[in-house]
């Protein structure tokens, strides 16, 4: 009886992503860079405990002082295991990488990252471009109908590239309008009113808390087909899109 409870259980409520070996496999020993993290899903506790198999991992984040990971340092003080040396940790734009060489890494990872970028697909020919030919990149992104952006309406590929070819910079507002109106507050941790999201919002270059992009999976494939990569596994669990690609040349 209790092992029919834990399975039950487990389907809502997994303690590893089904088909993690996929993930894992293809990462296994290798040397790797996160934009936006640490992060908890990659831990020996969270759903795709990546950390564990990666050789070494440098992080990128776009200031010294953010909501999610408070006050940071460059230098060598990426910590993301406590059983690893710490990695090189960059203070920087997640799409500008110009300190970073060409073919440097085996893998990019980005959890709950992507969709705070004005200008993603900027950022994915820039990781790969860091990334070695036939390099993975690991991607987490929020599923629409699972979150606050429940409301709000996929983005369109053609806008995204439209961004990318226009140059769209970190500063862009376009979408501000419509994160104040269709946002679900109550479903928003971060959020107590719409006065709040309001003032948010309008400080997003400080904080970078608003979501440009709403996802789900079809954009992600769309998107991550039209930027070079090649769709390995994805997988939706929670309010979570996972994705791995290897990155075409």
């Amino acid at each position: 009886m209790l092992k029919q409870l834990e399975k039950l259980f487990r389907i809502f409520f997994p303690k590893h992503l089904p088909n993690k070996n996929i993930y894992l496999d293809a990462l296994h020993g290798a040397k790797g860079i996160e934009i936006g993290g640490p992060s908890p899903v990659f831990t020996r506790t969270g759903l795709l405990p990546v950390y564990k198999y990666l050789r070494s991992l440098d992080g990128c984040n776009f200031s010294d002082n953010t909501v999610w990971e408070g006050k940071l340092d460059a230098g060598e003080t990426y910590r993301y295991s406590s059983r690893k040396p710490a990695g090189l940790q960059y203070i920087a734009e997640g799409n500008d990488l110009a300190m970073i060489a060409d073919d440097t890494y085996d893998t990019v990872l980005s959890s709950h990252n992507l969709e705070h970028f004005a200008n993603p697909v900027k950022a994915l020919y820039e990781w790969k471009r860091i990334m070695k030919n036939g390099g993975y990149v690991l991607l987490i992104l929020p599923n629409k109908e699972k979150t606050f952006d429940h409301r709000r309406p996929v983005t369109k590929l053609q806008h995204m590239l439209d961004d990318y070819a226009a140059g769209m910079p970190e500063t862009d507002t376009t979408h501000f309008e419509e994160v104040i109106a269709l946002h679900d507050v109550e479903m928003d941790l971060g959020i107590e009113s719409k006065e709040a999201l309001t003032e948010r919002t309008w400080k997003n270059t400080e904080n970078r808390c608003v979501h440009h992009h709403v996802f789900d999976a079809s954009l992600v494939k769309e998107m991550l087909s039209a930027t070079g990569f090649e769709l390995l596994a994805m997988d939706l669990i929670q309010v979570n899109i996972f994705a791995l690609a290897r990155s075409q040349k």
